[in-house]
């Protein structure tokens, strides 16, 4: 445990994928000598993408966590993923994190992922840091970069070192606060002059104008032509960083080792201690006992709080908690009380993280994160605390899945192990959701997009070996009727002892949309007899179950049972069920049978300047726009009423029309009758289909 609080900095590295978060992690635990070699994404072998997944794709799929010391402080890092149908990950992560280290490429600038982890850092008022990376690489412009920056993140960006050349001319970084150079050579920093160019005096006079112009003392001196003192300067950074009056840049080569060094300088001197970042933004929670507001102070001898912000299903280990401790001292060996259910848990070893390995810990205090292993009661999103003093801190509320699909087992036997398979799964991933369509009877895995989905599967049967099928899940269209008919449904069997005789007259209506179904019994001097009437109207729900057009519900009408008649010794319940069955589906036949479909309310947020695009592609899935309205950041926000069949793979499409910054979500509105010529093409379709299955 880290005695000292100040001396601890928990943050996370954010970024679009493919920027070089988990290489700047690598070369940062290199640096600090947690390892002795510098692993690549190419060659699979990184300290933080270690999932067979991730090493596959060469890409972040899940958060892992690392630690380092550096010039005698803690490093708590959080290396998050960057592709979208990951990055509600990195919401949460942000959230247990005091700041950030945002990345932005040289070459690609900031990307839709980039601005979108902008924006979640900004929801918890975090101070960042920027990375310019790849400065090594063909096509590396730091001022192309610094103007995308401040257009983007709509924010003053203020570097600290700039590079000396760009791309294969890169050979090292000025340091602006103490106007030194510096080139690496064999991995090491080498001190050299500093070429004196209109570029350096540029960003060092905005660097300089930008702490003076906080303090009136420092820029009534600086406007006499007086200079800052290195001092100034530094304590003017950091003011600076940690109000987010400005946000600081440094750059380099995360792959090349160039720069990180200087980095982590940065991170200690821009980042904040959990000390300081309770004072931006209180460790505020609830007492679940009186549900009143409680204020925890990130002090080693403050009670205990904990909270729970990623689970991971270990094969061999079983489940393991990682946990940001807030307050207190967490203990190897102790009992803590779980607030958010109520619960007591036993704490058995604790560890640091360092990518999948474990090292012992024992405890920990503030802004340090541990693993907990076979913690029962449990789960992303919870308080751990002392039970003399409970909390409950807001857990995450992440974003609802966008992408559905329909799952089944390959194997039968498969069948009762993929639920529970799936409930782990779900454990890891809250983005990930499933669940069992009542009316479809099929398996629905929802997640943040198809990759989502596909990676998903793939755990399952690596973790669980569960293998599935996926498929687009069926569409729950209705159907109902627009006119009125009558129909007398006859049922008369003679066997050769006891026969069967139900017979009823019956007259069938529409009902406005949404009223579903109403049945009345009109019969008068006991045409039939009250017992059987039941028996009729199960026969009909049965009947209406099962559809006549294409098998679908039939709803919103109402079913009059008018007359009929029976006979004394063969009638039954059975005889009169299958008489209302038989009206039923005559009546129906002859009301103008219809198809309907939902139609889903949805909400797409776009940039300005692919909105005709969103429009027009909205508009070609048969919906219907409802209005718009201006969103920050220049986006614009289009509500629509649109068929659900039109938006089962929307995810793909939207991402493509807004290269990934658009965003949407949708809720069941209505249902409708769907137009003639593909109400056809489905009723054709549900035909083959049983077809096939006879």
């Amino acid at each position: 445990m880290v005695k000292d609080v100040k001396k601890v900095r928990t943050f996370s590295v954010v970024a679009h994928s493919g920027a070089g978060k988990t290489s700047l992690v690598e070369a940062m635990l290199l640096q600090a000598g947690m390892i002795d070699r510098l692993g690549s994404t190419e060659a699979g072998n990184t300290v933080t993408d270690y999932e067979p997944e991730e090493i596959e794709r060469k890409m972040s799929i899940t958060s892992a966590v690392a630690y380092c010391d550096w010039n005698g402080h803690r490093l708590n890092i959080i290396d998050t993923p960057g592709f979208l149908n990951f990055i509600e990950e990195t919401r949460g992560c942000l959230r247990v994190s005091d700041g950030a280290v945002i990345i932005v490429s040289a070459i690609s600038g900031v990307k839709a992922e980039t601005d979108k982890v902008w924006r979640y850092a900004c929801e918890y008022e975090l101070p960042r840091l920027i990375f310019v990376n790849k400065m090594d690489k063909e096509n590396a412009n730091f001022s192309r970069a610094i103007g995308e920056i401040e257009k983007a993140f709509e924010t003053e960006a203020i570097p600290l070192n700039i590079p000396m050349g760009e791309g294969e001319s890169f050979s090292g970084i000025v340091d602006l606060i103490r106007m030194k150079a510096y080139r690496w050579e064999g991995g090491k920093r080498v001190e050299t002059d500093v070429s004196s160019s209109e570029e350096v005096e540029e960003y060092r006079k905005k660097l300089v104008e930008k702490i003076a112009e906080a303090d009136d003392e420092l820029l009534e001196r600086y406007l006499e032509g007086g200079e800052l003192t290195e001092e100034e300067l530094l304590k003017g950074v950091r003011e600076g960083s940690l109000t987010r009056r400005f946000v600081p840049v440094v750059c380099g080569s995360a792959t090349s080792n160039i720069g990180v060094d200087l980095l982590m300088d940065a991170v200690l001197l821009c980042l904040p201690s959990p000390e300081e970042m309770a004072r931006i933004r209180p460790l505020k929670g609830r007492n679940p006992k009186g549900d009143t507001e409680v204020t925890r102070n990130p002090s080693p001898d403050a009670p205990l709080s904990a909270y729970v912000f990623k689970t991971i299903s270990d094969p061999f280990a079983g489940k393991l908690t990682v946990m940001r401790v807030y307050s207190g001292v967490l203990k190897a060996d102790s009992t803590v009380y779980n607030a958010s259910t109520d619960t007591k848990e036993r704490i058995g070893q604790v560890s640091y993280l360092l990518g999948k390995k474990q090292v012992s810990a024992q405890t920990a205090g503030p802004g340090e994160i541990v693993v907990v292993a076979k913690l029962k009661n449990t789960n992303t999103g919870d308080t751990l605390c002392d039970e003399s003093a409970p909390v409950v801190y807001e857990p995450v509320r992440f974003a609802e899945p966008i992408l559905s699909y329909a799952i089944a087992p390959k194997s039968k036997g498969d069948e009762e192990k993929i639920s529970a398979a799936l409930q782990k799964l779900g454990e890891e991933d809250p983005t990930l959701r499933y669940h069992r369509d009542e009316e479809t009877n099929e398996l629905i895995l929802s997640g943040m997009g198809q990759l989502h989905i596909e990676v998903a599967l793939q755990r399952l049967q690596r973790k669980f070996g569960v293998e599935v099928e996926m498929k687009t899940p069926k569409v729950p269209y209705r159907e109902t009727i627009k006119g009125r008919a009558k129909a007398q449904g006859k049922y008369k069997k003679q066997t050769g002892g006891r026969g069967q005789y139900g017979d009823c007259w019956i007259e069938i209506e529409p009902l406005p949309r949404g009223a579903g179904f109403e049945f009345v019994d009109k019969i008068v001097g006991g045409v039939i007899p009250k017992q059987y009437i039941p028996a009729v109207e199960k026969g009909i729900v049965e009947a209406l179950r099962e559809g006549i057009l294409a098998g679908y519900p039939m709803v919103d009408l109402r079913v009059t049972l008018y007359d009929g008649s029976y006979h004394s010794v063969d009638s039954s319940e059975l005889a009169f069920k299958i008489a209302g069955s038989l009206a039923i589906k005559k009546a129906a036949m002859e009301a103008k049978p219809v198809l309907l479909e939902p139609i889903m309310r949805v909400e797409v947020i776009t940039p300005e300047e692919t909105l005709g695009a969103v429009i027009g592609d909205l508009n070609a899935k048969r919906g219907k726009v409802q209005g718009m309205e201006p969103q920050a950041g220049g986006n614009q926000k289009i509500t629509a009423l649109v068929p659900m069949a039109e938006m089962l793979t929307y995810a793909n499409q939207l991402h493509s029309l807004t290269s990934g910054r658009g965003l949407y979500t949708m809720e069941f509105s209505h249902y409708e009758e769907v137009p003639p010529h593909i109400a056809q093409k489905i009723i054709e379709e549900k035909k083959a289909e049983k077809e096939k299955e006879k």
